[in-house]
């Protein structure tokens, strides 16, 4: 970690923004529906504040008792028959998988989407291997196909258009590019699909909660290919990470309740289904995964991050991502919860994130664990500041700017001497592309002939002497 190139998340964004008037309108219109069909399912809750306030409670109680809970699940899973392993990063879980898959001679993998899997680069691993590994989940296969990551954590496709995913089809699959109907090109994938659950020798699944009262775990999907993945192959191997943890079966349901609906406005994901041991003939395999999540639980900051249920509702809500997309971010986690996720795997390299952000607050009021996510935010941007990894010429600004906020009688000499320079500076220094690139989309606003202040003191003096005359 701390090797790989910065992520230029602003030059990402540009490249979204300005591709053509198409995508970007589009993304931003679907996210904010999601957002509005969040808002109708919570306001048809009564109690849904209440809710968010228990699980959060749930979360912060299991986080805090987390080893005791581990070994409740690990006891419990293996007297259901499942084996169970820990993986302390990601090069053990992907270890573990090979290990696997090397002792049954399997060469194909059918996997639902995991953003575990994700994290931990398996895919790549594997099929540097010589494992075939698809995607069953449409959007994950969608992506897979045209070679890029998730960009959103419940939608990966959502930046692209019918017309991109008739094209993609059109070459890996043979369809028709000129047909863009999302019927036809999910039963085109559908059929693609089949022949690769019959011939996977194993089924891979994440898990979005995992029970420790029962040793179980809950996979929540809409298209049901979890649930084939799991089925139809004789091993089913479950990547879980160590914050997915519940302590009992009835804490289940207020999950369960918040989580569709706080993802896509909708009352329940299509399937909800319930691991209990390996099916019978079938062999079941847990892989217990930290990657980071204990360095994160130490963090005083930080470490309520932990209780994300991954609905991607901050990710909906946010005016950035919206308008950026999620390949911006560089990272396997996206939007606000992706600020606050990825540095903590490696701070120089997602360094920039925390300033892609309008810190207007609107993903912590849609989370429904209470993560205080704009408050993450701008302690991730103190840390960066702190650890000196913002450019010299940002440094030297955010410095300048501090310096100037702090005398109130120097901020009233910039502002007087800023808005007479800006009626004389040449308009192509003001909008650059190398000293103001976001002065490219937008103009700044003119400078009112008076300040708020000074129309104050003019008004106070003015009522003053009113006063005065009616002594």
């Amino acid at each position: 970690m701390g090797d790989e190139k910065k992520v230029d998340v602003a030059a990402n964004a540009a490249a979204f923004l300005e591709q053509d008037e198409v995508h970007e309108p589009m993304h931003d219109k679907n996210l904010w529906a999601a957002r509005m069909h969040r808002d109708a399912a919570a306001r048809a809750v009564p109690e849904w504040e209440e809710l968010r306030k228990i699980a959060s409670q749930i979360k912060e109680h299991t986080l805090t008792h987390l080893p005791d809970y581990l070994r409740e699940f690990e006891n419990n899973a293996l007297k259901r028959g499942a084996k169970v392993y820990w993986a302390r990063d990601a090069a053990e879980h992907n270890q573990h998988v090979w290990d696997i898959l090397q002792e049954k001679n399997i060469r194909a993998v059918i996997k639902s989407k995991s953003m575990l899997q994700e994290e931990c680069g398996m895919t790549a691993f594997l099929e540097k291997r010589g494992i075939t590994v698809t995607e069953s989940d449409l959007g994950e296969r969608i992506q897979q196909l045209d070679d890029q990551p998730p960009s959103h954590i419940v939608m990966p496709a959502i930046h692209k258009t019918p017309e991109d995913v008739a094209q993609l089809f059109a070459r890996s699959i043979g369809t028709d590019p000129g047909n863009t109907d999302p019927h036809y090109l999910t039963e085109a994938m559908r059929n693609d699909a089949r022949k690769r659950f019959l011939e996977a020798g194993a089924g891979m699944t994440g898990a979005n909660f995992a029970i420790a009262e029962t040793g179980s775990f809950v996979v929540c999907t809409n298209e049901g290919n979890a649930d084939i993945g799991a089925a139809v192959p004789p091993v089913h191997i479950a990547s879980i990470g160590i914050e997915k943890l519940l302590p009992k079966v009835s804490d289940l349901g207020i999950f369960i309740r918040m989580l569709s609906r706080s993802a896509l406005g909708t009352l329940a994901t299509q399937y909800t289904s319930h691991f209990s041991g390996p099916r019978r003939g079938g062999e079941l395999h847990i892989i217990l995964t930290d990657n980071g999540r204990s360095r994160r639980l130490g963090m005083p900051d930080f470490w309520t991050s932990l209780k994300c249920i991954r609905c991607g509702a901050c990710m909906n809500t946010c005016p950035v991502y919206r308008r950026s997309g999620g390949l911006a971010y560089g990272a396997t986690y996206s939007g606000p919860i992706g600020i606050i996720l990825d540095p903590t795997f490696d701070e120089s390299r997602y360094s920039e994130l925390p300033y892609h952000s309008s810190l207007c607050g609107s993903c912590t009021e849609v989370c429904p664990v209470k993560i205080d996510i704009s408050d993450q935010i701008l302690k991730w941007r103190k840390v960066m500041a702190a650890k000196k990894y913002l450019p010299v010429s940002r440094r030297l600004a955010f410095g300048a700017a501090g310096r100037i906020f702090e005398h109130p009688q120097l901020f009233r000499s910039a502002e007087s001497m800023a808005s007479g320079a800006l009626r004389f500076t040449p308009h192509f220094l003001l909008y650059n592309k190398v000293l103001n690139p976001w002065g490219r989309h937008r103009e700044l606003p003119h400078f009112a002939g008076q300040t708020f202040r000074e129309w104050y003191l003019q008004y106070r003096a003015k009522n003053n002497d009113h006063g005065e005359q009616h002594t």
